[in-house]
């Protein structure tokens, strides 16, 4: 009786949180922590905590399928994972192998055309991960519906470092003017796979830190965090839903934000750039509360006037 009735709440707040969201993130990476505190947790072998890890990646990915997310990463194996126990990465090494090629041969892989690519230092996993990871992109490579990111080896700080490297070699070999090095030249050197920036960061586990995981297009795109305390085996829709509403409430203050200064500007510029700055606060209008929302439609009325 208590587990229905635990059922029964779990479905209804679900359906309340999924009414309340507007609007889903383009992008979401996943810092997956907690299998082996999960393990502890439930007196198991670490071994397991992976397994059912790996089985709540495959539930994400049918609720971003479901609600439209076009990009999902994984923080699978960092670099800093091959100081674990040579017995605990060889699991690690044949789950993540067995997975990539139970996912690229799976119908609903297929069915939601889901594109399937590594990055990170892949030169430094095993042959036989490598061999999976060809596998999986090769399988995968055509679709361009839901795009996973597989992180494997994976650090940002070696990730910059390493286009900061080639950039400079090609800097010393004369053939690239250092003047000409913006942007878009180091994200031709990043780890080939994000097709965007991301906008959402998820952490399991308890931990408050996003543990230098896509520095450059987390943080430089100023991505929400949503950090949660289950361990990620522990994962639930729901905990989603209540991370994409993080996203949202923080799209929401930052579009305010942006109307309230660009009412500030209407306010202080010369009359010669106040028509673009009308442009840019009708942009953001919207976001603002009734009130101020009044006060800029009562500011657009008496500018016709004058």
């Amino acid at each position: 009786m208590r587990e229905r009735l635990e059922r029964l709440g779990y479905g209804a707040y679900e359906r309340v949180l999924r009414r309340e969201l507007s609007g889903t993130p383009n992008h979401v990476a996943v810092i997956m922590d907690g299998n082996r505190r999960y393990a502890r947790k439930q007196g198991v072998e670490t071994s397991q905590g992976h397994s059912e890890g790996v089985e709540t990646a495959e539930e994400l990915l049918h609720w971003c399928d479901d609600l439209g997310i076009d990009e999902v990463t994984l923080y699978t194996f960092s670099t800093e994972n091959f100081d674990r126990p040579k017995e605990q990465r060889e699991y690690l090494f044949d789950l993540v192998e067995e997975k990539l090629r139970g996912f690229a041969d799976a119908d609903r892989v297929h069915d939601a055309e889901v594109c399937i690519r590594a990055i990170g230092e892949t030169d430094m996993l095993p042959e036989r991960v490598r061999e999976a990871i060809d596998y999986a992109e090769s399988r995968t490579g055509e679709y361009d519906r839901l795009n996973l990111n597989i992180a494997l080896a994976y650090g940002g700080r070696a990730e910059l470092l390493g286009a900061a490297r080639d950039i400079a070699d090609r800097v010393e070999a004369g053939t690239l003017d250092p003047v000409a090095v913006d942007a878009d030249t180091i994200e031709e050197y990043l780890y080939e796979g994000p097709t965007r920036d991301v906008d959402l960061i998820v952490r399991t586990g308890g931990a408050e830190r996003t543990s230098n995981f896509l520095p450059w297009h987390a943080n430089g795109n100023e991505a929400a965090t949503f950090f949660c305390t289950p361990y990620w085996p522990e994962f639930r829709k729901i905990d989603f839903l209540r991370a994409i509403r993080t996203y949202q409430n923080r799209e929401q203050s930052w579009r305010a934000t942006r109307a309230r200064r660009a009412m500030s500007l209407v306010q202080a510029v010369e009359d010669a750039d106040l028509s673009q700055a009308r442009q840019v606060l009708g942009r953001f209008r919207d976001a603002l509360p009734s009130k101020e929302r009044a006060a800029v439609e009562d500011e657009a009325v008496e500018s016709v006037a004058d």
